[in-house]
C-alpha cells in the first residue's frame, strides 16, 4: 500500500509545479516580454533535462523520422506557448488556472472528431457543464458582459487549451520510437532554435540584463520546475502507472493556481470565481468519466 502511494509523489508534484506555474509566468510578464519568457522558460528546461541525460548516459542518437515527427510537435508547443503567455499577461493567473482545466474537453472533442472516439451523453453533458462554469468565469456572472475585446486574455487562454488539445492528438496520432526524456529534449531545443530569431532584440537583451532577482526566481521556476522537472516526473509516473490514474492529478492544477495566486500576487477569491471553476471541474471530471 505504501509503495503504491509514493508512486503517487511524482505527478502530484508535477501538477504542483504546473499549477504554479501560471503565477510564475504573469510575474516575469511583468518585466519581460511572451516570447522572452518563452525563450528563457525553454532554455532552462533544456539545461536541467540536458544535465540528467548527460548523467544518465543516455543515448543521443536520433533517426531522421523521429527529427521530423519532434519538429512538428515544436512548431505547434510555440504556437501554443505564445497563444497561452500573451493571454496570461492580460488576465489572472487564477482565471488561467481555471480555463486551462477544460483542455480535457477540448481533447474528448478532438478525439471525437479526429479519432472517431465515442462522445457518450455523460461526457456530452459533462462539456456543456465545462463550458457553462467557463461563460460563467469569463463573464463573472454579467453574460451580456462577455467580449472579445473587454477578455482577451482570458479567449486567448482558452485558445490556448484548444491548441494543447491539438498537440496532444497530433501526439498520439504520429509514432515516437524515442523515450520520453529525450523527446523532451530534443522538443525544447528544437522549439528554442525556432524562437530565438524573434526572442532576440535589443529590447529582450536590455529587460533580461535588468530582469530583478523576483523575475529571475521565476524564470529559474518556470525552466527547472515546470518545465525540466514537471514533464521528467509525469513522463516516468505515465511509465509506471495507469495513465487514467495519473491524469486524474490533473483536476488539482487549478486548485493550485488560485492558492498560488492568493499567496504571491494578492489575486482575491471570489465566491463566484470558486463556484465557476467547480462548476468547470465537475463538467471535466464527467468528460473523462468512463
Amino acid at each position: 500500500m505504501k509503495l503504491k502511494l509514493l508512486r503517487f509523489w511524482k505527478p502530484l508534484l508535477a501538477v504542483i509545479f504546473w499549477g504554479a506555474s501560471f503565477v510564475a509566468t504573469k510575474i516575469a510578464l511583468g518585466e519581460l516580454s511572451p516570447l522572452s519568457v518563452i525563450m528563457l522558460r525553454t532554455f532552462g528546461g533544456i539545461i536541467f533535462i540536458l544535465s540528467i541525460a548527460l548523467y544518465s548516459k543516455r543515448d543521443f542518437k536520433i533517426s531522421f523520422a523521429n527529427l521530423k515527427r519532434i519538429f512538428v510537435l515544436a512548431l505547434i508547443l510555440i504556437c501554443h506557448l505564445l497563444i497561452q503567455v500573451t493571454g496570461i499577461k492580460f488576465t489572472s493567473a487564477t482565471n488561467t488556472g481555471w480555463i486551462v482545466g477544460v483542455t480535457p474537453v477540448f481533447m474528448a472533442l478532438l478525439g471525437f472528431i479526429v479519432f472517431k472516439e465515442e462522445l457518450s451523453p455523460v461526457k456530452i453533458s459533462g462539456i456543456v457543464i465545462a463550458f457553462a462554469g467557463l461563460v460563467l468565469l469569463i463573464s463573472k456572472g454579467n453574460l451580456l458582459s462577455i467580449g472579445f475585446i473587454s477578455h482577451k486574455g482570458d479567449f486567448l487562454v482558452l485558445i490556448s487549451a484548444f491548441t494543447w488539445g491539438i498537440y496532444s492528438m497530433v501526439n498520439k496520432k504520429i509514432s515516437i520510437n524515442y523515450s520520453p526524456v529525450m523527446t523532451i529534449l530534443f522538443l525544447f531545443i528544437m522549439l528554442e532554435i525556432i524562437i530565438l530569431p524573434f526572442a532576440i532584440n535589443h529590447d529582450s537583451i536590455y529587460s533580461i540584463a535588468h530582469l530583478s532577482a523576483k523575475g529571475w526566481a521565476a524564470i529559474l521556476f518556470l525552466g527547472i520546475f515546470a518545465s525540466g522537472t514537471s514533464f521528467v516526473l509525469w513522463s516516468k509516473s505515465l511509465s509506471e502507472t495507469e495513465a487514467t490514474k495519473t491524469g486524474a492529478f490533473l483536476y488539482l492544477e487549478p486548485f493550485v493556481t488560485v492558492f498560488a495566486a492568493w499567496i504571491f500576487l494578492d489575486e482575491l477569491i471570489t465566491i463566484l470565481t470558486i463556484i465557476s471553476g467547480l462548476i468547470i471541474t465537475a463538467g471535466v471530471i464527467l468528460v473523462n468519466r468512463d
